[in-house]
């Protein structure tokens, strides 16, 4: 089965038709279970989510704030492993039929075997990687077996790329680039700030790739202002918050899915 880059990139392009950017939202896998984890997914897709990025939860997330990490530790002491993750993928795009990504570090994916990797995320029907510590002069066999097997190489770019570093690293990239609107860890912040909106202009000026914009945005009035100017926002740790914070599971997933439906409106214009 190819990979649904495709998917990917038609989704993308049908929100940019309807005149507004794509909502893409983050959980990492096994958390608060595997089994529940893929319920949470199917919740942020259900209230409006177009894109899902699975985590391939990690030791030391260096991108990852507070948040993140405490699910990643309740992930890792619940034993989630790689296929754990890959099922996460399979599963979340069944229930979805929405594209699903797989956002990891790179030791993971080294460790597992890069074309084995490639080739188990795309029979899930994955849509691709995004890999936020791979150098792009380092990323040539990763980047071919993606190919081979149909899967969209997400990069990372900051706010201090340089603008001939930002040609590199979109030109080597493909699906779309996630642009890290702030130095810094993921986690949710009071003002999301100029810093991205300038970065998505740069990006823009060097590739035809949608820009897409995470780090910090949490409600709808963010998510509104990010998608005044950014093809796509992503979203992790409030999702994660609402699942931390709720008494129960079944008022977590509530959480979620309510969450995603008001970001859904702030990325739509009408928060």
């Amino acid at each position: 089965m190819a990979g649904n880059i495709e998917l990917l990139s038609s989704v993308l392009a049908t929100a940019r038709a309807e005149g507004r950017a794509a909502l893409v939202g983050y959980l990492p896998a096994g958390f608060p279970t595997v089994d529940d984890g893929v319920r949470a997914i199917t919740a942020m897709v259900e209230g409006g989510c177009d894109v899902v990025e699975v985590g391939l939860p990690h030791s030391d997330p260096v991108l990852d704030g507070p948040v993140i990490q405490t699910a990643d530790d309740i992930a890792l002491r619940g034993g989630v492993r790689i296929v754990d993750v890959i099922r996460t993928v399979r599963e979340a795009h069944a229930a979805t039929g929405a594209p699903v990504l797989c956002m990891t570090y790179w030791n993971p994916v080294d460790a597992y075997g890069v074309e084995r990797f490639a080739a188990d995320l795309a029979e899930a029907g994955g849509a691709g990687c995004i890999l936020p510590d791979l150098p792009v002069e380092e990323s040539e066999v990763w980047r071919k077996a993606a190919e081979q097997h149909g899967l969209a190489t997400v990069f990372v770019v900051a706010p201090s790329s340089r603008d001939e570093r930002l040609a590199k690293i979109t030109a080597a990239g493909s699906g779309f680039v996630y642009a890290a609107s702030l130095m810094g860890v993921t986690g949710t912040r009071a003002s999301v700030g100029l810093e991205a909106e300038e970065l998505v202009r740069r990006t823009r000026a060097v590739t035809e790739l949608p820009v897409c914009v995470g780090l910090g945005v949490s409600n709808a009035r963010q998510a509104e202002e990010v998608a005044r100017f950014a093809d796509g926002v992503i979203v992790g740790s409030a999702f994660v918050k609402r699942l931390l914070d709720a008494p129960d599971l079944e008022t977590g997933l509530a959480g979620v899915r309510a969450l995603a439906g008001e970001l859904a409106a702030g990325v739509a214009g009408r928060a």
